[in-house]
């Protein structure tokens, strides 16, 4: 219960960050994912997001509209649209970015880098514990 409490807490404080730098996390998500890869269509875009493809749909219809990203037909595969970002879309990202880099700073003061670095194993032993057993 003391994991589930702390990433609530966690997880709103840095929503309430980016919000205040002018964004919400599944935007920073987005931009950061579609940032990651020059360009990501729709549905590799939702794995990397973890969220599903009307969600995602969703969103970037709202990011579309507000200037942030584009998104073209693949010439190869009309079924597929690609996602870029706009010179606006940019520019939100760097503004998320340095709202985040904050956040992380201000989430790991008093911690040692050792203590980070075995702190980041337990999270990871955690999340492969979570995942159902391979038959």
């Amino acid at each position: 219960m003391n994991l589930a409490r702390t990433s609530k807490v966690v997880a709103q404080a840095f929503d309430a960050a980016l919000t205040e730098a002018g964004g919400t996390l599944p935007v920073w998500l987005t931009l950061l994912s579609v940032k990651s890869k020059e360009l990501a269509n729709q549905r590799e875009l939702a794995g990397m997001i973890g969220i599903q493809g009307a969600t995602l749909t969703h969103h970037l219809n709202a990011m579309e509209a507000q200037g942030l990203l584009t998104r073209r037909r693949d010439p190869e595969n009309r079924r597929v649209h690609q996602v870029a970002l706009t010179e606006a879309g940019e520019a939100l990202f760097e503004k998320l970015r340095l709202a985040a880099v904050a956040f992380d700073k201000r989430l790991r003061v008093g911690i040692a880098d050792n203590r980070l670095a075995e702190f980041a194993e337990v999270l990871a032993l955690l999340r492969r514990n979570a995942e159902p057993p391979q038959s």
